[in-house]
Parts: C-alpha cells; structure tokens; sequence
C-alpha cells in the first residue's frame, strides 16, 4: 500500500477515532445497525447536539453515512475506510515483525558462534587483548 495514496483517509480515520466518544458511536452504530442521533445520545453521557458534531466528524472521515428518514437522519457505519487503516495497521505490524526478527537473528549470530573459533573479539586486527596485570 503506497503512503502517499493513502495518507489522507487513513489520517481523518485515526483522527476521529481518537476520541473515545466517536468510537463509542461507532461501536453503538455496529450493534444497531442504523440510528438516528436522538437514539445515540440516549446511550451516551452527552447531549444530542454533541453527538450530532461527533457524527460530522465521522462523516467527514468516511466512517458512517447518513440517510435522511423523514425529519431525522439515520447513521450506519461505512466500513471500507476501517478496512484500508486495518491493511495499513497490518503491512506496518508486519513490517515491524520483520525488523524485530532480524534483529534477533543478528542478536543471537554472535552468541550461537561462542566457542567456535569464528566469533568476533574485542581486540583489532594485530592487537592482543589486554589480560590483567599481576600485582
């Protein structure tokens, strides 16, 4: 997945979901499926019109669509847009994996040659090792 491209969605999806409050919307709108913001603030501890500007920044962010029903909207949860920042997420843990295990592998060389003869001292080329001097 190229950054570039894809840096704006992912960037306005991190953002709105860095609030508890947007995610706890998004997770009320994926158990009902579709609400309006009246029914959304009555399981929140915030107002309607609260709700209604965390539902805008939600909206702008692609995560949820609204339908107008009459004289109310109705919200449901867009999910391609949490499907792409999954696939970042994952190609990012992925990428980490593979950085952690070569460094583990590049940690565990030098101990697995330990007593081979083939294991890198401290001392440069044509020096010997200091030994302790006898007092």
């Amino acid at each position: 997945m190229n950054a570039e491209e894809h840096t704006p969605g992912i960037d306005a999806v991190l953002a709105a979901l860095a609030d508890p409050t947007r995610r706890r919307l998004l997770d009320a709108l994926a158990e009902q499926g579709r609400a309006s913001a009246t029914t959304l603030a009555g399981g929140l501890p915030v107002s309607r019109q609260a709700v209604v500007k965390h539902l805008r920044v939600l909206v702008d962010a692609d995560l949820v669509a609204g339908e107008r029903a009459g004289r109310e909207v109705l919200y449901r949860v867009h999910p391609q847009p949490l499907d792409a920042s999954a696939r970042w997420m994952a190609n990012l843990a992925a990428a980490w994996d593979r950085r952690l295990t070569a460094l583990k592998r590049s940690a565990e060389e030098p101990a697995d040659s330990v007593g081979t003869g083939t294991g890198t001292g401290t001392a440069g080329a044509g020096e010997e090792a200091d030994e302790p001097e006898d007092d």
